[in-house]
């Protein structure tokens, strides 16, 4: 299935591309939530068959991560438009699942039909999934607050509503991974260093619902807040194989594709 994944991969984009045209010209709504909705199909159709030839959730990986976390961008940038009326916020989706994308294609991370003991557990696959939509949700997020602040348009309700909903996913996810190390490992949590830095990254999200809270919070403290919680994300779900305390201790490293 690796082979096609570039032919699912091309269809849904210009369909993203063109729901983004779409919202952001203000066209009639069939187009923009249609050609949107369509791409997100066709991306998952694709994921649906390569979990069917995998035998076994595709997350194993990082590239198998990445696919989830491209789908789930155009997703959240459509919910953040119903809602708000962005016309540029699924453009941003768009951007970053591009993004993510075309670093599958240069650097694959597809691996074999086989799971070590520990990633066979039935909490694996919604504890990674869960995290994915999160992660998706603050990316928009951040990219959002960053144009708000660049071009001085629009307010940040639309980011404090992804924020709160994706710091509900993030915490759900964190829920189903501590059940998950319990099954594993038998200890709901370790302070392994990717759990350490989940917990920062949780934090981190925490402070910014917190100062969203005070009547005079300022929207430039809030961007940077966000993007600092978007860089700790970061390395929480990648960076951390890079880190040498990761190569030595971490129950994390199977996933150093």
């Amino acid at each position: 299935m690796w082979n096609y994944f570039i032919i699912f991969a091309v269809v849904a984009v210009v369909l993203w591309i063109i729901g983004s045209v779409a919202s952001y010209r203000q066209s009639k709504p069939w187009l923009i939530y249609g050609a949107t909705s369509l791409g997100i199909a066709v991306f998952l159709f694709y994921i649906i068959l390569l979990w069917m030839q995998l035998s076994r959730p595709p997350l194993r990986t990082m590239g198998e991560t990445r696919l989830w976390y491209s789908l789930f961008l155009p997703l959240a940038g459509m919910a953040t438009y119903m809602r708000r009326k962005y016309r540029w916020v699924i453009g941003f989706g768009t951007l970053l699942a591009i993004v993510f994308i075309c670093i599958n294609i240069l650097k694959p991370d597809i691996q074999s039909k086989s799971l070590m003991p520990a990633l066979q557990s039935p909490w694996f696959a919604p504890h990674v999934i869960v995290y994915m939509f999160a992660y998706a949700l603050f990316g928009v997020a951040a990219l959002s607050a960053i144009y708000i602040q660049w071009k001085k348009q629009g307010d940040m309700h639309g980011c404090d509503d992804l924020v709160y909903l994706g710091f509900s996913f993030l915490t759900i996810g964190m829920l189903f991974g501590a059940f998950w190390a319990k099954e594993a490992w038998g200890n709901y949590w370790a302070w392994d260093p990717k759990e350490t830095w989940a917990a920062i990254t949780w934090f981190t999200y925490l402070i910014y619902i917190h100062y969203r809270q005070v009547g005079s919070s300022s929207p430039r403290t809030a961007t940077i807040l966000l993007v600092v919680a978007f860089v700790f994300l970061q390395v929480c779900w990648w960076g951390i194989n890079y880190l040498p305390a990761a190569q030595n201790m971490s129950m994390h490293t199977y996933n150093l594709g």
